[in-house]
């Protein structure tokens, strides 16, 4: 599922998704991106969500993460010992192995634009 990226998470960004959010509260290595409308509307994760993503922390089991993968991409993790497997949210098939430097970060925080 591709995502958008909306730029560092600072107390100066606006979105309509983030009102009522003490922005303080996140470290500076956070960062946001937007859900795109390939996601549709059904499941956990629908297009217009706004996501945290931390990229200083390791992804553990059953993270989402984004991964740079033809472009900012969210998977699920599946971590086995010291292996990583990124799972599609939506297509289950399509999983494959990766290294934690292939991780660009790990979700923190969802925020749903319309309180859907």
């Amino acid at each position: 599922m591709r995502v958008n990226y909306l730029g560092p998470l600072c107390g100066g960004i606006s979105h309509p998704a983030l009102e009522g959010y003490d922005l303080t509260y996140f470290t500076p290595s956070c960062y946001l991106v937007e859900v795109s409308d390939e996601a549709g509307v059904e499941g956990p994760v629908i297009e217009g969500d706004v996501l945290v993503v931390d990229e200083s922390r390791v992804a553990q089991h059953a993270d989402l993460v984004v991964v740079e993968r033809e472009g900012l991409r969210l998977f699920n993790s599946h971590r086995i010992g010291g292996q990583i497997r990124l799972i599609p949210p939506m297509d289950r098939s399509g999983s494959f192995p990766a290294r934690q430097s292939d991780i660009r970060g790990v979700v923190v925080r969802q925020a749903r634009r319309y309180g859907l």
